[in-house]
């Protein structure tokens, strides 16, 4: 399954004037559809059958449409990427801050690195750095030739804004000074040799994640949501903005899924539950499985030590190795 072929099945649809962009990988397809906001409704029926017809196609293993009111930036230019050494860069994003994020992309990358990849973890998040508390890192890198050395913990090699900044200082920066130090971060830190980086992206949809888009050039993205609705509409805006750039989604994690009181077992789903199972299933990208809301994980991010590897045969820790898996699964393939 090419491009071409997408085309060629989009052709009846006579969709010339809004075909916006197709993306291709592994049978992973995403289209966009220009459509201002007045007619964004009234091409809803059509965005699914495009859809439906996509996905009925051989080969195709998950199709999304999304409908976009603004044109796909430029493409990335063809010199040689900031990140020469790194063979994959996995965005883990989310619409709307306070969903956890952090900590699955903390855990993800600790995940991949005890499986035997050599894994590394950028903190994009500028204003608000929490991997160096979460990874109990607290010194300063080294700076060799003029390039910095990312720090490491739990087989992680990890760089963060955090070490070079005090730890209750604010960064009022505006956005040029925030695209300089990702810039520095991505181009001016001797990552080395890497089977993934793994980019805690900040929230929304701005200026850092389309830099980090154009520069680091992901192999895909991880959105993380919370079960309750307001999280997933954002998660969409996630899914269709890497649409925009080209960067293929590899699927949905629904985090703090359900509470299980450690003393009764009962089961609360505190959020909802089931949200982002059926977005994923909606938008045709898979479902990267349920992570519950834990003390555990809580203690474990505030004393430095992820629960993958503090409490590596918890139900939560199983969770994040089996979404280890399905990345570097996916990621293979």
């Amino acid at each position: 399954m090419t491009e071409d072929d997408i085309r060629a099945a989009l052709a009846p649809f006579n969709l010339t004037r809004r075909l916006d962009g197709v993306h291709v990988r592994d049978g992973l397809v995403q289209v966009s559809l220009t459509a201002t906001r007045e007619e964004a409704a009234g091409l809803e029926p059509l965005r699914r059958e495009v859809e439906a017809a996509l996905r009925a196609l051989p080969g195709v293993k998950s199709a999304a449409v999304v409908l976009t009111a603004h044109a796909a930036p430029p493409a990335p230019p063809t010199a040689e990427t900031v990140l020469p050494g790194v063979k994959h860069v996995v965005a883990v994003a989310s619409g709307k801050g306070g969903v956890g994020k952090s900590t699955v992309a903390v855990n993800l990358a600790v995940a991949l690195a005890q499986s035997g990849l050599k894994t590394g973890l950028l903190d994009a998040d500028i204003y608000g750095p929490s991997l160096p508390k979460m990874l109990g890192l607290t010194r300063k890198p080294e700076v060799r030739e003029g390039r910095m050395i990312p720090l490491e913990a739990w087989g992680v090699r990890v760089m963060s804004i955090g070490f070079l900044v005090p730890e209750d200082k604010a960064l009022i920066w505006r956005g040029p000074m925030v695209m300089g130090a990702l810039n520095q971060m991505l181009g001016q830190a001797d990552w080395g040799e890497l089977d993934v980086l793994v980019v805690d992206m900040p929230p929304g949809t701005g200026d850092a994640q389309l830099t980090l888009a154009q520069k680091a050039k992901p192999a895909g993205a991880v959105i993380v949501s919370t079960p309750q609705d307001i999280a997933l509409l954002d998660a969409r805006r996630g899914v269709q903005m890497f649409a925009q750039v080209g960067v293929p989604v590899l699927g949905v994690v629904e985090n703090m899924s359900y509470f299980c009181c450690p003393n009764c077992g009962h089961r609360s789903d505190i959020f909802g539950h089931g949200g982002a199972r059926a977005e994923a299933e909606r938008l045709g990208v898979p479902f990267l499985g349920e992570i519950p809301l834990q003390l555990a994980i809580r203690e474990a991010g505030d004393a430095g030590a992820p629960v993958v590897a503090s409490q590596p045969q918890s139900q939560v820790a199983e969770a994040f190795r089996d979404l280890a898996a399905q990345v570097a699964q996916a990621l293979a393939g």
